[in-house]
Formats: C-alpha cells, sequence, structure tokens
C-alpha cells in the first residue's frame, strides 16, 4: 500500500511540473513570437479653424485691463508657525 501511494505523489508532481512548464511556454508563445496584428486607423483629427474676425468686435474693443495687483506690504505669518500662541 505504501508504493502505490509514494507512486500517485510521484505522477501529482510530474503533472504539476508539466503544467508549469506548459504555461510558461505558452506565455513566452504569445507574449514574444506573435506578431501583434496591426490596429486599424479610424481616428483622423479634426480640422481646427479659428475664427479672428471675433476679435474685432466693437463691444471687445472697449473693454479695458485691471489695474496691477499690488503686493502686500505688511509680513505675512509667523516666523515659526509650528508653535503656539
Amino acid at each position: 500500500m505504501k508504493i502505490a501511494f509514494l507512486e500517485k505523489r510521484k505522477k501529482q508532481k510530474y503533472l504539476i511540473l508539466t503544467i508549469i512548464i506548459l504555461t510558461i511556454l505558452m506565455g513566452i508563445w504569445y507574449g514574444f513570437l506573435l506578431k501583434p496584428k496591426p490596429l486599424p486607423k479610424v481616428f483622423k483629427p479634426p480640422e481646427i479653424k479659428i475664427n479672428f474676425e471675433v476679435l474685432k468686435n466693437p463691444l471687445l474693443e472697449e473693454l479695458q485691463p485691471f489695474e496691477e495687483i499690488k503686493p502686500f506690504e505688511e509680513k505675512i505669518g509667523r516666523e515659526n508657525p509650528f508653535i503656539s500662541y
């Protein structure tokens, strides 16, 4: 009985080993040896046309730029913000 049990274990080891080898070989086959099919070129970028006549509108010509924003003159924050008050 002991011999039959050992033979089943050997068969299982060989079966697992062959399955592992076959999966590795299939991965190599699909990953490196098969050439990928070229993708069809369906996408055509749209043609962009800019209408500069809109900028010549008299309402847009009346717009004035904002005044320049001056930086703060006083000191902001504390020297070490992590200390308690």
